[in-house]
């Protein structure tokens, strides 16, 4: 995998708003958010995105979910929607698999 902003986020080569941090993964605000709570999760192992995760990697994926949950509840959310885009032509634009995290607000389905 060639190098992300996400991999130079996780070796603070540039800054980001980082909420939670553990040995697996990294959570850390958007810097362009699509609602009034709006921070990614993603694994500090490098997958490109989710179509190219292996049954190696099934726990992981777990403990994504499982931070996105803690992290949600840490920033006060009772409700929130997770976004996960896999290629390009599902809009992923950061070839790093992640997360979405959205909520505080109403969030519209279907989603676009």
């Amino acid at each position: 995998m060639s190098e992300t902003i996400f991999s130079k986020i996780i070796k603070r080569e540039i800054p980001a708003t980082i909420i939670y941090e553990d040995d697996l993964s990294l959570a850390f605000r958007d810097v362009n958010p699509q609602a009034p709570v709006h921070f990614l999760v993603i694994p500090k192992k490098p997958i490109v995105k989710l179509s190219e995760a292996t049954v190696e990697d099934q726990s992981l994926l777990g403990h994504l979910l499982l931070v996105a949950n803690q992290v949600a509840a840490q920033e006060g959310l009772e409700s929130f929607r997770l976004v996960t885009n896999s290629g390009a032509a599902a809009g992923q634009s950061v070839f790093h698999l992640h997360i979405h995290v959205l909520g505080g607000r109403s969030l519209d389905w279907p989603p676009g």
